[in-house]
């Protein structure tokens, strides 16, 4: 079998996934469908958003299927009747098992992970959050139980003590799509020895989840050590963002994402949330140590730089809470 006589449906959403079907298309792979979420309206203007992977594939005048629901009757006979051999998701919801199981090659999956470590809806952030220098993208056959298949292929990448969510994940983004084509490649070679995961654990380790982030999440506790801080911040930046409440010399509670921040420095034995600021640096105080918020975007406004935060912001009486 060639990689032009091999029939591939490819099923993605966001920008994650683009690269690697870019590749795949580039490639000369046949991709004879390509499956996305539905169009939502999003805006104040009410507009009619597509997917990054919609918004590709209609550039390149693919087959394009949006289901609402999965296991729709019409939708499961729509994607039988393209005859593919093989099936690939990246960055997209969990299937049932009457598409998964359809292609005789199988489906798999490429996570942003080294798996099993970090199962979930979010592997890159909890990575960074972790204080994690090593992540990665793992290939893995798709099975009942989320993110738990049999791994094909995997590769790892550090990350850097400054990195935040956004530099990791375009890194990633690249390295998976280097390994999509080389595991569809191994897969047409007929290479492929898939290993359980309950094989990569050591005796008595257990897999590390990756749950959704909720905004909860991301409220920054000015209680904990000013070193997981900083890793929650960045492994939160640009987006969703970390944020807190600035208490006004009022009482007034003001929401603002913080993106960027120096990493720890003394604390001066200050008060969690205690703010010290200069015009040019804006510091706080944490349970152990503090940190220099460098970027930060009050409720309403745009993002700006500490200092400039300052110059319109008067700091005098406030606190973090």
């Amino acid at each position: 079998m060639t990689k032009e006589d091999l029939r591939i449906v490819f099923f993605g959403t966001p920008d994650f996934a683009v690269e690697s079907l870019r590749r795949l298309v580039e490639g000369g792979y046949n991709i004879v469908g390509v499956v996305t979420m539905p169009d939502k309206i999003a805006g104040r203007g009410h507009r009619l958003i597509q997917s990054a992977v919609k918004q590709y594939a209609v550039e390149q005048g693919l087959h394009i299927m949006q289901p609402e629901r999965l296991k729709d009757e019409a939708f499961v006979e729509e994607l039988r009747s393209l005859n593919a051999q093989l099936h690939i998701v990246i960055a997209f919801r969990m299937l049932p098992e009457v598409v998964w199981a359809m292609p005789p090659l199988g489906t798999f999956n490429l996570h942003a992970s080294l798996l099993p470590k970090y199962r979930g809806a979010a592997p890159i952030n909890w990575a960074v959050m972790n204080g994690d220098t090593t992540t990665g993208v793992t290939t893995f056959f798709l099975k009942h139980e989320i993110d738990t298949g049999d791994v094909i292929q995997q590769r790892a990448v550090d990350i850097g003590r400054t990195d935040n969510v956004e530099a990791v994940h375009d890194r990633l983004m690249m390295l998976g799509a280097d390994m999509v084509i080389d595991t569809v490649d191994a897969i047409i070679a007929g290479t492929v020895e898939p290993i359980p995961q309950d094989k990569m654990l050591t005796a008595g380790e257990q897999p590390t989840p990756a749950p959704k982030i909720f905004t909860e999440t991301c409220r920054i506790d000015w209680n904990r050590p000013a070193e997981q801080l900083y890793n929650h911040i960045r492994g939160l930046s640009p987006y969703p963002a970390a944020w807190s409440e600035i208490i006004d010399a009022y009482g007034n509670a003001l929401h603002v994402k913080i993106y960027a921040t120096s990493e720890p420095i003394s604390n001066g034995e200050l008060a969690p949330g205690t703010i010290t600021a200069d015009g040019k640096h804006l510091v706080v105080a944490c349970g152990d140590g503090a940190l220099e918020i460098q970027s930060l975007q009050l409720s309403g406004k745009r993002r700006m730089p500490a200092p400039d935060f300052m110059r319109g912001f008067n700091l005098d009486g406030c606190h973090f809470a």
